[in-house]
């Protein structure tokens, strides 16, 4: 629905980041917790806190099947910067999908992330074993979709927190999941512990959750409003066509039922051309008539 858009609504504010903020209070927590457990309480203590909360074979084996969520909130106390770049991540894509998405399909989208990265490690070690902590997969699956909504966007990295690098988020995604599909082909698939310890199948399956979510879940509304979707390829990754901008001529039906964007294909039409402008440069490149005609698709959908 149109009115679920957070830049759909009436008075186009931007909405608040509470998911992110909870998102990164209990994964902190988490972390706290852990480092109590071990530290303070003693190894067996952190053992037991652990085997409760990360990710494992034997563990799921037991019944532990909340540690597919679970395992996210947990990180290497040997490497800070595990928590903090997972951390970073979360809090610079949120604050672009939030207003996009709204807190639920974000939290959704996060959540989706986590699980599915879970079950891919799981598969992948079913017979290795092994633990898995961190919240990686669920800001793979946050990168994958910003990627989709905005392949070609500039943005700018610091590399070693010195270097400015300018890159458009669709060669991140692909350097990224290069780099972790060799891992996982050459190092976890056969039992070793991937590229410096790191669960390669956990991200590719954070990537596979962002883009299910975004083919399926985010662009089902208007590429194919009346019928389940084809599966193809995301878009970023096709070549764009230029669509003509024609001045859009609208009738208004009198009598019979309500009329909806799909009635009118001018409308349907520019109102696909304005979210995908929306998608590229944001919601604040609309001008007042582009705002204009999706808040009359909105009002066609209300009086459904």
């Amino acid at each position: 629905m149109l009115s679920d858009r957070s830049y759909m609504r009436d008075d186009y504010a931007r909405q608040t980041t509470a998911i992110t903020t909870w998102i990164i209070c209990a994964t902190i927590a988490g972390f706290v917790v852990q480092n109590v457990a071990w530290k303070w309480l003693g190894p067996p203590a952190g053992r037991s806190f652990d085997h409760a909360l990360a990710l494992s074979v034997e563990g799921f084996q037991s019944g532990y099947v909340w540690t597919l969520l679970s395992y996210c909130l947990l990180h290497s106390m040997s490497s800070f910067l595990h928590l903090v770049f997972n951390l970073l991540w979360i809090f610079l894509l949120g604050r672009e999908l939030l207003p996009i998405l709204g807190s639920r399909q974000f939290m959704w989208l996060y959540a989706g992330g986590v699980f599915v990265g879970g079950l891919a490690w799981l598969a992948t070690n079913w017979v290795y074993g092994g633990q898995l902590i961190g919240a990686s997969a669920g800001a793979y699956a946050l990168l994958m979709m910003f990627a989709a909504l905005s392949p070609n966007r500039p943005i700018t990295l610091l590399l070693f927190f010195i270097v400015p690098v300018t890159i458009k988020p669709k060669w991140i995604v692909a350097a990224l999941g290069g780099i972790d599909l060799f891992g996982f082909l050459f190092s976890e698939v056969t039992g070793g512990n991937g590229l410096g310890g790191i669960a390669h199948s956990a991200h590719l399956g954070g990537f596979a959750a962002g883009w299910i979510f975004f083919r399926y879940v985010h662009q089902r509304e208007w590429k194919t409003p009346d019928r389940a979707p084809a599966v193809e390829l995301p878009g970023w990754l096709k070549r764009s066509k230029k669509r003509p901008i024609e001045a859009p001529a609208y009738k208004v039906n009198v009598g019979g039922p309500a009329p909806t964007p799909a009635s009118h294909p001018d409308l349907k039409a520019e109102v696909d051309r304005i979210l995908d402008k929306i998608n590229s440069n944001g919601f604040g490149a609309l001008t007042d008539d582009e705002k204009r005609h999706l808040d009359k698709a909105k009002d066609m959908l209300n009086k459904r």
